[in-house]
């Protein structure tokens, strides 16, 4: 099973949780302190929310596709980089309370994508490329990386 994931930064996690269980009649699947993600089978979607009050509320984090299986990333892995693409990937992140399998590419204009495999939940936020996390992340950004998981200017996404 593959589904698209958006990841928004929010101003008000209760709010936005509100709201979204309101709009895809669903409670959130993982629920922690400036986090949430929902789950939903139709549309399939994981919705992710990272509280970010000091942050632009509503605004993009990143783009995703989660996939079923670490397999699954190297097939995309290898197919991103067959068609020129330049990739980064991490193995075993912990990331956005989940210990995850991962490759990144950046879009057209810039915009972070990841194409992940969830292996485990972690209670902790974990942090994502670019080393130790930020005390002020709202999730697992790099220094000077959007919040959550997405490389950042000081992350140099390349083909292995």
């Amino acid at each position: 099973m593959s589904r698209v994931q958006l990841a928004l930064n929010v101003a008000d996690l209760d709010a936005a949780v509100s709201f979204y269980s309101k709009l895809f009649a669903a409670e959130p699947a993982k629920l922690r302190p400036g986090y949430a993600n929902f789950a939903i089978a139709d549309p399939p979607l994981k919705l992710v929310l990272i509280e970010n009050p000091a942050g632009e509320p509503g605004s993009l984090n990143h783009l995703g596709v989660e996939v079923a299986t670490p397999d699954d990333v190297t097939d995309a892995t290898d197919r991103l980089r067959a068609e020129g693409l330049a990739t980064a990937t991490e193995e075993g992140v912990a990331c956005c309370h989940a210990l995850q399998d991962k490759v990144w590419v950046a879009g057209a204009d810039g915009e972070p994508w990841e194409i992940y495999a969830v292996l485990a939940d972690v209670e902790m936020q974990g942090h994502g490329l670019g080393g130790p996390e930020p005390e002020d992340s709202a999730c697992c950004a790099p220094t000077g990386a959007p919040a959550c998981c997405a490389p950042g200017p000081d992350v140099h996404v390349a083909t292995r």
